[in-house]
């Protein structure tokens, strides 16, 4: 499977964006799909998970309430809905599949980067007045 992630861009303070990540080569329920973000200068921070079972999400705590992750199994795309943007939002943003056998979704280490397997290119998201 290879992932293709878009949608980023400059967006001021309070507004919102939709990433994408398109999957190639495989269905995405498939695999669990997560989506990472890294600032300058920072390490790379988990956001959220689909799982390929059930496909529940999962959301890291700090973002819980402004992002909302979403599948189009149809589009073979999963989605990141930002709202009510920060400028401590800004990073690349990057979608990530693990395509082992595991639903890594519904455990704790879902966080976890290592596991995920295959990396889309990162999108770049940049909140500024």
């Amino acid at each position: 499977v290879q992932l293709q992630a878009s949608g980023g861009g400059l967006v001021q303070p309070g507004e919102s964006l939709r990433l994408s990540c398109v999957a190639s080569g495989a269905p995405l329920a498939y695999f669990v799909i997560g989506w990472f973000r890294q600032a300058p200068g920072k390490e790379r921070e988990a956001l959220s998970c689909i799982s390929k079972n059930d496909g529940n999400t999962v959301y890291a705590a700090s973002e819980k309430g402004r992002f909302t992750m979403s599948k189009d199994s149809a589009k073979n795309t999963v989605y990141l809905q930002m709202n009510s943007l920060k400028p401590e939002d800004t990073a690349v943003y990057y979608c990530a599949a693990d395509t082992s056998l595991r639903d890594i979704c519904v455990d704790d280490y879902w966080t976890a980067g290592r596991l995920y397997d295959t990396w889309g290119q990162g999108t770049l998201v940049t909140v500024s007045s």
